[in-house]
């Protein structure tokens, strides 16, 4: 269930990613949500899998997803910042639950 969701995850980020490179965008943007497509789909795939790569790369996700909205919060003013502070705590707080369960499986 969790390798669906987080493939899940990585698709739906990635669906972004073509209205992004289609208008003009800010490259740390692109980024941002390119890193969160593509961890999302291995992390997914990892925890599938059940190899031991699969908790780091739950936590490279969680970082990835808090940096992205960080960044749209404090460098490109889009989104405020007391909302990117709670969506980065509660993703830095769900990727170590996350990751503690798939290192036990």
């Amino acid at each position: 269930m969790v390798a669906v969701v987080l493939g899940g995850y990585g698709i739906y980020r990635a669906l972004y990613l073509p209205a992004m490179l289609v208008g003009p965008t800010d490259p740390l943007l692109l980024v941002g949500f390119l890193l969160q497509a593509v961890l999302g789909i291995l992390a997914g795939v990892t925890v599938w899998r059940g190899t031991r790569a699969a908790p780091l790369l739950v936590v490279l996700l969680g970082v990835a997803i808090a940096a992205t909205v960080l960044i749209e919060a404090f460098v490109l003013g889009i989104v405020p910042y007391l909302y990117a502070l709670l969506v980065a705590v509660v993703a830095i707080v769900a990727t170590l639950i996350v990751a503690a369960y798939v290192k036990r499986l």
